[in-house]
């Protein structure tokens, strides 16, 4: 049947409707697809065939209406929320529109670029090759005791130098990629926008480090432990404390504070890994690129740099933004290696791959996203002329990420339970019983994770927003829309990518899904970090449909700037407040005031020369008594001194610091017990309170005056 002669039987009002067409894309009975309708007026041959819109463009009302009350249908889902309920049929009008838009070619997605049909020769060097896997070899049996050294470290180092010089294909084996287009050759365009949004990103991820979020907590006290036992020459592969941690973030840290002179501190730690989360820009700015051109990487970076999500995770000091630091190029090589079947794409995404696995634990699912992604390019037509090499391929990155990842193997081997340790208190019961059957509690997380982009986050205050969307209205409504028009194309196309980018969502969830033993730690924003990589892509594929829309001329070109300027408008301001305002109040409600401890210990170092004699008793749900210390320059020192031993302290000479919990609006959290130890150990003691701006975050300074 073609569009011209429409079944009048088939068809009661002599033309497919929209809703035949969104039908015609199941095949329902095996039946024909219906075809989208050409544009009336002709469009040249150049444009029709690069997929990009014509001048003469009728104006995108209908896509216009959609996006509106797609971000209607997300305002409804910010706190308070009202319910689901109206959200969700505000969304489905929405996408009524959005399928009127797609039916009239009005919104479309971006071309998605064409697969090389080039193959591999699977050559290789010889001799690189026996070096690597000799040096490979020797470097996992000198990689012991859990230490790295001068030695192993460079054995291992030139294990993997040899191991990529032998699979490297130099510039003369390369296979032409046609007439793709240079990033040198249009970046020049984009240099002012590249420039100006790199300002307002910068802007965002550093402004404010020293204060956002204000406190540290217990976790921050570990780190800074492991850090001082770098700076001390304990130079471990995988560090033990507090149910182990992999070791780059300590490792950068020191870096970080000898560079910057910031010593071992809270602000070290917020510093280094907000400069992590900007170094993974650059990466979502290529990612996009390679899915859908240069505009939505742009968009994709600047969606992502302005991020509440993004921001957020990477301030808080922990390893956090390590996770989608080496997805991103471990995702931008596999997809690039895919798509131009260039080898040393996949030698590169081995190496982030196998570097990820030393940053955060939640990398450890990312080698099934690389075996998924294979599988997926397998099973579709893209593979053609190419499916002999896949294996090949994935056993070179594979064999790379396992080299770069040879001191963690090696320390793995060794100490099974301890690598595994903290991953297995969520996925099973060791730290507390499941709460109910694994199954049912796995299918509830993983709901909960799915709509933690545009309902709720989660309820874990030290990195998010509580019960908030994990997205900004504008990034939400463009996600869902983007997730519409990427299932549309693929039941047209049958494209691996399209499926590959839904697919990899669920996957990089996984780490925060799978806390069986904790669903209360579900969704968390931290371990479901790289996920935000292909949310915000495909946000940034609808935004580039929408604005190719709008056609070309200068009127149209005014209106389409507009509306990505409001849009982006929107997007800042709202993600502004979100991070400098609502997550700093709820962090400094929610954290204690361990700062002014710090200030208070040095108050009394300036005034008497000494801090041995200054201490914390501690009390139940208070303050961790390392913090204090942190802040007062001494990173070393757990200052605690617990109520039943401080007569022991009678021992010391000259004068004593003591650091009381107290809480006058509510006598049960005041610890009155030890303030009478005191005064009867002390009579010349002098008691006086710190008056806190944040209510419940007073106490008491005993002073013990100089012999």
């Amino acid at each position: 049947m073609s569009d011209e002669n429409p079944n009048p039987n088939q068809y009661p009002l002599g033309e497919p409707s929209v809703l035949d067409y969104v039908k015609s894309l199941f095949r329902p009975g095996g039946g024909e697809r219906v075809h989208l309708p050409e544009e009336s007026q002709s469009v040249p041959a150049s444009e029709a065939m690069s997929g990009q819109p014509s001048a003469i463009r009728h104006f995108p009302w209908r896509s216009l209406l959609a996006l509106g009350l797609a971000l209607i249908a997300q305002s409804t889902f910010e706190p308070p929320q009202p319910g689901a309920g109206p959200g969700l049929v505000l969304y489905l009008a929405a996408f009524s529109l959005l399928a009127w838009a797609m039916y009239r070619r009005e919104w479309t997605l971006p071309a998605l670029a064409p697969t090389s049909e080039g193959t591999d020769s699977l050559t290789y060097r010889g001799v690189p090759l026996l070096l690597g896997m000799v040096w490979g070899t020797w470097a996992f049996f000198i990689l012991k005791d859990n230490l790295f050294t001068g030695l192993n470290v460079i054995v291992w180092i030139l294990s993997i130098v040899f191991l990529v010089w032998a699979f490297w294909l130099s510039r003369n084996h390369l296979r032409s990629t046609g007439n793709l287009p240079s990033f040198f050759r249009s970046i020049s365009r984009w240099t002012i926008l590249l420039i100006a949004a790199t300002l307002l990103i910068f802007f965002f991820r550093f402004y404010q480090t020293g204060s956002v979020p204000p406190e540290p907590f217990s976790d921050h006290a570990e780190k800074l432990l492991d850090v001082y036992d770098v700076s001390q020459g304990q130079t471990h592969i995988f560090f033990t404390r507090n149910t182990g941690r992999e070791a780059f973030q300590m490792y950068w840290t020191l870096l970080i504070a000898r560079l910057f002179g910031t010593g071992l501190s809270f602000f070290s730690l917020k510093l280094g890994t907000a400069i992590l989360g900007f170094l993974t820009l650059p990466f979502i700015y290529l990612l996009g690129k390679e899915v859908g051109g240069p505009r939505v990487g742009f968009i994709a970076f600047l969606l992502v740099g302005i991020g509440y999500w993004p921001n957020v995770i990477s301030r808080v000091g922990l390893r956090f933004p390590l996770y989608p630091l080496f997805v991103a190029p471990t995702l931008l090589y596999l997809i690039r290696g895919l798509r131009t079947r260039n080898r040393n794409d996949f030698i590169l995404s081995g190496i982030f791959l196998g570097l990820g696995l030393h940053g955060y634990s939640p990398m450890r699912i990312v080698p099934f996203v690389v075996v998924a992604a294979f599988g997926l390019y397998w099973l579709h037509a893209q593979s053609k002329g190419a499916r002999k090499e896949l294996p090949v391929w994935l056993a070179i990155l594979t064999l790379v990420s396992v080299f770069v990842f040879l001191p963690l193997l090696r320390y793995w081997i060794e100490n099974p339970d301890s690598f595994g340790f903290r991953a297995f208190t969520r996925l099973e019961g060791v730290e507390q019983p499941l709460p109910g059957p694994a199954a049912q509690v796995f299918l509830s997380n993983f709901w909960n994770a799915l709509r933690m982009f545009n309902y709720d986050d989660g309820e874990i205050w030290v990195h998010s927003v509580v019960h908030r969307p994990a997205l900004d209205v504008v990034s939400a409504a463009l996600f869902l829309i983007g997730v519409v028009l990427i299932v549309v194309r693929y039941l047209r196309q049958r494209h691996w990518l399209d499926l590959f980018l839904l697919v990899s969502i669920p996957l990089l969830l996984m780490p925060s899904i799978l806390s069986l033993a904790f669903p209360g730690e579900n969704p968390a924003l931290n371990r479901a970090g790289a996920a935000y990589i292909p949310v915000f892509v495909i946000g940034a594929m609808a935004l580039e449909g929408l604005l190719t829309s709008f056609g070309r001329g200068v009127t149209r070109s005014v209106l389409m700037w507009g509306v990505a300027g409001i849009l982006l408008l929107v997007s800042a301001s709202q993600n502004y407040d979100l991070v400098f305002n609502q997550y700093y109040g709820s962090f400094r409600d929610g954290s204690w005031n361990t700062s002014d401890m710090g200030r208070t210990i040095r108050e009394f170092e300036q005034t008497y020369g000494r801090t041995d004699t200054a201490w914390i008793v501690p009390f139940s749900h208070w303050v961790d008594t390392r913090l204090p210390a942190v802040w007062a320059g001494i990173p070393n020192r757990d200052m605690a001194m617990w109520r039943e031993n401080l007569q022991s302290t009678v021992e010391f000479t000259g004068p004593k610091l003591f650091i009381v919990k107290a809480d006058l609006e509510r006598p049960d959290a005041n610890d009155q017990e030890t303030l009478d130890v005191l005064e009867s150990l002390y009579p010349q003691g002098q008691l006086r309170m710190f008056d806190s701006e944040i209510p419940g975050h007073d106490f008491w300074i005993f002073t013990v005056p100089d012999d």
